[in-house]
């Protein structure tokens, strides 16, 4: 089940305390999920019960999204302020340094933990931060879309359409390429869970200029994009590719923006490959090295 963790704001940004919603299962290496701007953990549940058989999932609600609060007044959203907090809550929970798995949003913090080596891995599904100025203002502006959608349509109204194949489609076919394989009520709560999000302005508001850089070669680095991606463009993993210079590119074929319903199977193994990284390069590594 959910549960709640709260604890104090890592410096510079104290006093104040966050209070991070995560789901923990399964047994192994610890795997910490960062789900996009205005989702919650729950779009990873397709790939959970995979993740899980060889990691001990962590999947959490960013501060500001799903069930967890806004970060206090004042804190910045930016990637240098929310990676500190993530780090005090990996530290809260008893995990170091675990492998990091993220998407969109989460995508760029996983990078960003990766660049802080606070990650022993890190797997980045569609990453912000590798567009042009002209991508991200298209982003933003099917961002802001999509948005405005959530908070206009009634929850009643969402329900509805979330019944059908037909209004799954209406719902959430920007960030699946595959919208009917989400059910009704995952369609309907992540919708809700866009409307409700206290973080989304801050977040669009930090990343702008935002292009990433860092130097992670010093860990097992995946960037993947869905052919379909209608938000951030496929060519962005090119640029991406060219910045770390040490990370491998994968193509995820038939996949949007969100990949974890459109083909579990294959995110899944994406992921669990990149952390089976680790493992092989210390089983190269010789006791007495």
């Amino acid at each position: 089940m959910p549960a709640d963790v709260t604890f104090p704001l890592p410096a510079p940004h104290g006093p104040g305390e966050v209070t991070v919603r995560h789901r923990r299962l399964g047994a192994g290496s610890p795997l910490l999920l960062l789900h996009g701007i205005g989702h919650h953990w729950q779009a990873w549940e397709p790939v959970l019960p995979a993740l899980a058989e060889r990691h001990e999932v962590i999947a959490v609600d960013l501060p500001g999204f799903g069930a967890s609060p806004a970060l206090p007044p004042g804190v910045p959203y930016g990637v240098d302020a929310v990676v500190p907090v993530l780090g005090r809550l990996c530290t809260e929970l008893g995990i170091e340094r675990p492998h990091v798995a993220g998407n969109s949003l989460g995508g760029l913090l996983a990078l960003g933990l990766g660049r802080a080596g606070l990650a022993r891995s890190v797997t980045a599904l569609a990453p912000a931060g590798f567009w042009t100025e002209t991508e991200r203002r298209y982003a933003y502006t099917v961002l802001g879309g999509m948005r405005v959608g959530a908070r206009v349509l009634p929850q009643a109204v969402v329900e509805r359409l979330a019944r059908s194949a037909a209004g799954r489609a209406l719902l959430v076919s920007t960030i699946y390429a595959r919208p009917a394989r989400r059910d009704a009520a995952a369609a309907a709560a992540e919708t809700g869970a866009l409307r409700a999000a206290t973080g989304f302005e801050p977040t669009l508001a930090a990343g702008r200029g935002l292009r990433f850089t860092g130097d992670l070669s010093a860990l097992p680095v995946t960037v993947a994009w869905g052919t379909r991606d209608r938000i951030l463009l496929r060519r962005q993993g090119v640029r991406a590719l060219h910045e770390l210079s040490d990370a491998r590119l994968v193509r995820l074929p038939g996949c949007g923006h969100v990949p974890m319903s459109d083909d579990p199977e294959l995110v899944a193994r994406v992921i669990l490959d990149t952390c089976a990284q680790v493992e092989e390069e210390a089983g190269r590594v010789s006791p007495s090295a």
